[in-house]
């Protein structure tokens, strides 16, 4: 049984490291390119108003510069357009360099003085992710720096109005909390810009006030949107790259028909097509560089300042971070255009398909496509061209012709905007059945500078070049595959992956390119996976020939399940493609983890509850409490826990029960957040994902096994511990060393009561934990003298009190619970729990008689009163009722099993003997200090939750002690930390004697499983209340150890 449950959780924890490998490694390698500052960078301090700089002593507002713009704007007279950059969890105000220095770089290129004031606040790097009291003071103190820097600008000609605001992590959900201030006005903030930020739920809801944050913002934002559609928000993803933020996350709450938002991943953004990790995204070139081209298109020349149009935003914004065309959206021209050159220039092309290099010669060239004979057989053109600048900028290069002279076309409309830019070339498909009014399609392939780039065109019939693969199941662990074999003879083919729509799937796509003819000039392949339902596309760029393998997996999930993910292939002609589909085990662990990691401490604390639980029913029945290595391993009990909860799930969706539930005021049920882009469906509810509830026996599995190996790792470091403060302590053999009095444990009360009022509540839970862990320290200390002492021991003296004069013969080893009589030797096994059977006499060899006959007999090996000798027994609780032994002489026949009497236990070792007042040490007092340890070690690894989850708050109060009173205002763990460390300190005293003793301790072990289902049922979203339910279960325990 051991080794089979070591096997267990050791696969369990295999399971768990592979998913946490493929969660935080599993993905491609950092692409972005780095940004540089060409000077030293400069934050110059902003001075604010009396009354906000002694409100506000921990955060600050700065000015970023660089050289000679530094000194410029040493007397702040700004004349630029105002960009505030707001730093997230623990992040640094000198975040905002990369972002400055490249709209430095960016305004000195241009003519005309149109440049950037970067403005960046200093929030003392607070934890403001997993401690929420700070987030309203954060968001008052952003619109105190708001007014503070438009009224920099007061002397202008033409003063700015509004801020844009760049937000990364939580700085973006601070942006959009601005909104909720009942005296802040929207006009001061027309356009946010997002990083990683967490729209949808905090990551990990730790305190009620992180969770009371966003659902103000989220009520304001969501049921007030009408009021901010002049509010332009754009969020960004990270990716996969980013396991502390997953991109769904980053999904903006928003009613679906709202034009004013936008979210992506910034995988799908033109010419940065790369993933970046929480922090890179701050300071990737790529998307700094997309995010600052957008900034200067957005200032309007006349003034300098942003321009105050909602449809214009939104338009630079979809031109820079959605598709990049040749013109913005609305700059498209309505006139016709006039094409010139001579006869010799048109080419008119009645193949299916257009293949040319431009030469080395610099000329001008045109290709007429006629779609009058094409328009019934086919139904899309498509085109491709490399002919790109240095910066990736495009032109126009495809017409419809309107009017033809001859073989020429003297007047045409430009059918460029449609362009779409991929990595390595950009792509034109159009759609005959819009092409009404054009007879011809014109195709420029002029390269008048001698540049050399080529040109591919072919009709398409999209049905014909779409095809349906469904995808594995997602537990067919790899052993089968879906696979598709294309021979190209088109540019452009669609593979739609069936039933590919979830976000715990996940799997290797492999595509293989084969062509019989190499070509040096061929153009690369790029394979596009499209997600329609949110913009998380994703670009891979591969050569001929080449196997490249593409990570399927979803940062949301479609909530109707109607069409899956589209795989997008940009292929070279006359090759071969097979594209194979296969489930990843690993991927789909790591999806798991990705999104239902935050459950896992519920689950860990579940199976320590349950832990704890096994072990008082074990004193309850044997006296002893289990190891706890084999109490968490007994406390995997999934049909306990998650079917109560299931069914509760399932007794909601009817009207009748939820109407019992609301009556009696009972909390919703917690789940996972919704992964759905926007989190609700079409009709505005709520969703209801069940598979996160189908996952929980897995999720179980694992946080056993946290709890299994965390607690071996803790019994580990108990004992390194221990040998480093042995030589601080006397060697103690005593049950009760590191015990407090009464006097002292009320006196502790009252301290900690004080210190968590008057400063910090997690303070007080923390020394609570360390008195307990001195506790610990100091039986595992006694243990180990206890063991050292008794192997150190000489040979084992008879009792006396048997009359034997005699040493022990035969191997020196003590046989324990045998209950037989050892014959042929005349003399007595100690340990063995047996009783010599008597003729009547009086015991002799001692030359004493027992004294009296009214002592009673003691199970526990202590003293017998009313003698003031000590007589051995059996170490057996006796039956009944309290019975006088009688003085007869004669000894009691056992059989070595254990009675039962008022409480039940163990067969334990003979009562110790004394010398010369002392007793002397036996293996029951081992075994007692034993016992007491494993109860302890039960309880400090169940305390070591609350610790961790309260850490947050008393490192906030650590580092802001200096800018304000000693008090933690306000204290996400004051109040309801009182219970928890009265209880702990109550239970330092407790030991297993006294717990066997106990009439509440039944009740006690039955209440904390529960206590486990409610768990499960109200924290997975509310981790901050697993400390509310772990004080539920020690306080009744603390009860049972009084009485």
């Amino acid at each position: 049984m051991r080794v089979a449950t070591v096997a267990f959780y050791g696969c369990a924890l295999g399971l768990l490291a592979m998913g946490l490998r493929e969660m935080f490694s599993g993905f491609e390698e950092n692409r972005c390119t780095m940004t540089y500052m060409f000077e030293y960078p400069e934050y110059r301090r902003i001075a604010l108003p009396r009354r906000v700089a002694r409100q506000y002593p921990a955060y600050g507002l700065y000015l970023y510069g660089e050289g000679q713009y530094a000194q410029d704007t040493r007397g702040l007279k700004l004349t630029g357009a105002p960009v505030l950059f707001l730093p997230g969890n623990a992040g640094s105000y000198k975040q905002a360099r990369s972002l400055g220095s490249v709209a430095l770089r960016k305004a000195e290129a241009l003519e005309g003085g149109v440049h950037l004031n970067v403005f960046t606040i200093d929030f003392n790097e607070e934890l403001v992710a997993l401690y929420g009291g700070s987030l309203r003071r954060q968001t008052h103190f952003l619109h105190e720096s708001i007014k503070a820097i438009l009224r920099l600008y007061k002397d202008h000609e033409a003063p700015p109005h509004s801020v844009v605001l760049v937000g990364h992590s939580m700085g973006g959900v601070v942006a959009r909390a601005l909104f909720t201030l009942p005296r802040f006005s929207p006009r001061l903030v027309s356009l946010i810009i997002t990083q990683a930020s967490p729209h949808q739920a905090p990551v990990l809801s730790l305190d009620a006030h992180l969770l009371e944050f966003y659902s103000a913002v989220r009520q304001r934002w969501v049921g007030r949107a009408e009021d901010l559609r002049n509010v332009t928000v754009l969020s960004v993803g990270g990716g996969y790259r980013d396991y502390q933020v997953r991109s769904g996350l980053t999904a903006l709450p928003c009613p679906q028909d709202d034009p004013s938002k936008l979210s992506l991943v910034v995988t799908a953004v033109p010419r940065t097509w790369v993933s970046t990790d929480h922090l890179s995204i701050v300071w990737c070139k790529e998307l700094v560089l997309a995010t600052v081209r957008a900034f200067f298109d957005l200032i309007e020349p006349e003034t300098g300042q942003f321009s105050d149009d909602p449809e214009r935003r939104m338009a630079i914004l979809h031109h820079h971070f959605i598709r990049h065309p040749v013109r913005v959206l609305g700059e498209q021209l309505e006139t016709p255009v006039s094409l010139s050159g001579s006869p010799k220039t048109w080419s008119e092309v009645n193949t299916l398909r257009l293949a040319y290099s431009a030469p080395k010669e610099g000329q001008a060239k045109y290709f007429l496509f006629a779609l009058s004979s094409r328009r019934r057989a086919y139904s899309h053109f498509y085109c491709r061209s490399n002919n790109l600048s240095l910066q990736q900028e495009m032109t126009s290069w495809v017409y419809g012709c309107t009017q033809m002279n001859g073989s020429m076309c003297v007047q045409a409309v430009d059918l460029s905007f449609g362009t779409e830019l991929l990595p390595a070339y950009k792509v034109l498909t159009l759609s005959l059945r819009e092409l009404s009014s054009v007879s011809h399609l014109i195709v420029v392939a002029s390269n008048l500078n001698g540049r050399q780039f080529t040109v591919e065109c072919e009709w398409q019939r999209q049905e014909s070049q779409t095809v349906s693969l469904p995808v594995p199941h997602v537990l067919s662990f790899g052993m089968s595959v879906s696979d598709v074999t294309l021979n190209s003879t088109g540019l452009r083919h669609t593979i739609e992956l069936q039933h590919f729509h979830q976000v715990y799937q996940a799997f290797r796509i492999s595509v293989v390119s084969h062509c019989k003819v190499t070509k040096a000039d061929r153009l690369p392949n790029v394979y596009i996976m499209k997600v329609p339902w949110f913009r998380e596309d994703s670009v891979t760029t591969s050569s001929i020939p080449s196997v490249t393998e593409i990570s399927g997996m979803l940062h949301t999930s479609r909530p109707d399940n109607t069409t899956g993910v589209l795989l997008q292939l940009h292929t070279a002609p006359n090759c071969h493609y097979k594209v194979s589909v296969r489930t990843s085990f690993p991927r789909v662990l790591g999806q798991v983890l990705r999104f239902c990691g935050p459950v896992l401490p519920v689950y860990v604390a579940v199976a320590l509850l349950l832990a704890c639980g096994g072990q008082m029913s074990s004193v309850v029945r044997m006296g002893r409490p289990l190891q706890m290595s084999h109490a968490v391993a007994r406390s995997l009990q999934p049909h306990k826990v998650d079917l109560p909860v299931y069914l509760l799930h399932l007794l909601l969706r009817y009207s009748w029960f939820q109407d019992g539930w609301s009556t009696l005021h009972l909390p919703p049920l917690d789940a996972l957040p919704a992964t759905s882009p926007d989190g609700t469906t079409q009709e505005g509810l709520p969703l209801n994902e069940d598979w996160p509830r189908l996952l929980s026996p897995l999720l179980y599995v694992l946080g056993a096994a946290m709890a299994f190996w965390g607690s071996v790792l803790l019994r580990l470091f108990l004992r390194l511990l221990s040998l480093l403060l042995a030589p601080l302590h006397r060697p103690s053999v005593s049950r009760d060393c590191g015990t407090l009095c009464r006097r002292t444990q009320l006196l502790l009360i009252l301290c900690l009561s004080v210190l968590g009022w008057a400063s910090c509540g997690a303070l007080s839970i923390t020394a609570t934990f360390l008195l307990h862990l001195y506790r610990v320290l100091r039986l595992q200390m006694t243990e180990r003298s206890l063991s050292h002492m008794l192997n150190l021991a000489p040979e084992k003296q008879t009792d006396k009190d048997y009359g034997t004069g005699n040493k022990e013969k035969g191997t020196g080893e003590e046989e324990k619970g045998t209950g037989e009589e050892e014959k042929g030797t005349g003399e007595k096994e100690k340990g063995t729990g047996e009783k010599e059977k008597g003729t009547g006499e009086k015991e002799k060899g001692t030359g004493e008689k027992e004294k009296g006959t009214g002592e009673k007999e003691k199970g526990t090996g202590e003293k017998e009163k009313g003698t003031g000798e000590k007589e051995k027994g059996t170490g057996e609780k006796e039956k009944g009722t309290g019975e006088k032994e009688k003085g007869t002489g004669e000894k009691e026949k056992g059989t070595g099993e254990k009675e039962k009497g008022t409480g039940n236990s163990d067969s334990l070792d003979s009562k110790p003997k004394e010398c010369n007042g002392a007793p002397l040490l036996s293996d029951s007092v081992l075994q007692d200090v034993r016992d007491d340890l494993q109860l302890h070690i039960s309880l400090s690894a169940l305390l070591t939750l609350p610790v961790m989850l309260c850490a947050p708050s008393l490192i906030h109060w650590t580092r802001n002690f200096r800018y304000s009173v000693a008090r933690l205002d306000p204290d996400p763990c004051w109040p309801h930390s009182v219970p928890l460390f009265i209880a702990s300190l109550l239970l330092i005293n407790c030991n297993t004697l006294t717990l066997s003793y106990s009439k509440t301790l039944p009740i006690t072990s039955r209440l904390l499983l529960p206590l486990s289902v409610a768990m499960v049922t109200f924290s997975p979203l509310h981790l901050y209340r697993v400390n509310y339910f772990v004080s539920a279960a020690l306080v009744p325990l603390a009860v049972s150890c009084l009485f």
